[in-house]
């Protein structure tokens, strides 16, 4: 069977039938704006709503006229074995349905968007997978490609064509951008949905915070972008970035922005999302665990247990420029109060500083946790007091935990720990 896509103009259709295959059929034609006429022995009412060219009567050979397509969806072999005798005789195409080595034409599973169709067809051999297929791309093609190919169809009626204008407005409908939070670096703690995004995108863009195993459930096919960003070691700027991820969607290419943690936990991701919402880029967001929440659970620490802490606060110590970040001190003070520093570790002195010139409590405890949920996670705890000396040699990348919770460390259960 050789496939050729075409569409038919002024062509006689009958469909023979008229039950719940034939009633799938005339819906399929109905959709398309596809003139057909019914010739059924039992007309039902349901057909009635996609056509009202019905006749009720057995179906004979003086009933072919000059019809140029003919369905066949009665399951009556005896009508089958007439219409192939007739189809010899007659200038005609036959389609047999669910019998697809008498067919000359399949009907295809269709998307449609306005002007615009999309065929998927298997030849015959299962309408299941084309069902499957078309509504899979569906969900990946941009509604806004219908107003666009209406837009060019009236342009066409003035002959006025633009092929590269149209094709660089098509890719950027189809471009699309996931910021997709990738965690502490388990990949047992990506979302379900993180992991299918990352297996099927065109291009993955590459903090220096993702972890190993995570880079390696990218396909080897898959291009990568490394626009890794440090505290005090931008190796690319953000606009640089978001200038990056703009280039790439507007090829009409899928892109996976991989964050560590979350993307909208002090990870820039908002910005990102800003840039091409700004630029009509499809975007989504993905979330992620961040460590603020992950490293404390990870290590033995519940950050809103009850009897040790009411509040839960989430701070950074460092601001862009490098600058540090101290206006959360006096939440030091706070009692029943868990304080979560993210980029801290680096600004133990001035911490402790800022601390001792409000009077928070030196006897305050905090956990210094690194690189949570990894093969190499460690934990070291202390007080306000010690803080410099227990960050001191803290591997990167850290956070500081503060209060009371820091106390249930060792009763809780650790990452990796079987109890």
């Amino acid at each position: 069977m050789k496939t050729l896509p075409i569409v038919l103009h002024n062509k006689k259709i009958l469909l023979i039938g008229a039950g719940k295959v034939a009633l799938q059929k005339a819906k399929v034609l109905h959709n398309n704006n596809i003139d057909f006429e019914v010739l059924a022995q039992d007309i039902t009412t349901d057909i009635e709503e996609f056509t009202s060219k019905l006749t009720q009567k057995k179906f004979e050979s003086s009933d072919l006229q000059d019809y140029q397509i003919v369905i066949d969806a009665t399951g009556n072999k005896n009508v089958t074995t007439l219409l192939l005798e007739l189809k010899k005789q007659k200038n005609l195409l036959l389609n047999v349905v669910d019998v697809p080595e008498l067919c000359d034409f399949y009907f295809a599973s269709l998307v449609q968007y306005g002007p615009l169709k999309i065929a998927v067809s298997s030849g015959g051999a299962s309408p299941t997978i084309t069902q499957v297929v078309r509504d899979k791309i569906k969900s990946m093609l941009p509604h806004e490609l219908e107003q666009l190919t209406e837009e060019k169809l009236q342009l066409r009626k003035q002959n006025i064509i633009e092929p590269q204008k149209t094709k660089e407005q098509t890719q950027k409908l189809l471009g699309k951008v996931y910021l997709v939070g990738c965690g502490t670096g388990d990949v047992e703690l990506l979302t379900l949905k993180a992991y299918r995004i990352i297996q099927s995108v065109d291009v993955v863009f590459i903090d220096h915070l993702i972890a190993d195993e995570i880079l390696e459930i990218i396909p080897k096919e898959t291009k990568r972008v490394f626009v890794g960003k440090q505290k005090g070691f931008h190796s690319v700027k953000q606009e640089a970035i978001n200038e990056l991820l703009l280039e790439h969607a507007q090829q009409g290419l899928s892109i996976a922005r991989l964050k560590s943690g979350d993307p909208y936990i002090f990870g820039r991701g908002s910005e990102e999302a800003i840039s091409m919402v700004e630029n009509n880029i499809q975007v989504e967001v993905i979330p992620g665990i961040s460590s603020a929440i992950a490293a404390p659970l990870l290590s033995g620490i519940a950050p809103t247990a009850r009897g040790y802490a009411t509040n839960l606060s989430i701070v950074s110590a460092h601001l862009a420029g490098n600058r540090v970040n101290l206006e959360w001190i006096p939440l030091l003070k706070y009692t029943n109060h868990t304080i979560v520093v993210l980029m801290g570790v680096s600004r133990a002195k001035e911490i402790k500083e800022c601390a001792i010139k409000i009077g928070a409590d030196l006897d305050k405890d905090v956990a210094v946790i690194s690189n949570a949920s990894r093969k190499n996670q460690s934990v070291k705890i202390g007080t306000l007091a010690n803080l410099e000396e227990i960050c001191e040699n803290a591997e990167r990348p850290a956070l500081l935990v503060f209060g009371d919770v820091v106390n249930l460390h060792s009763i809780l259960p650790k990452y990796g720990e079987i109890l």
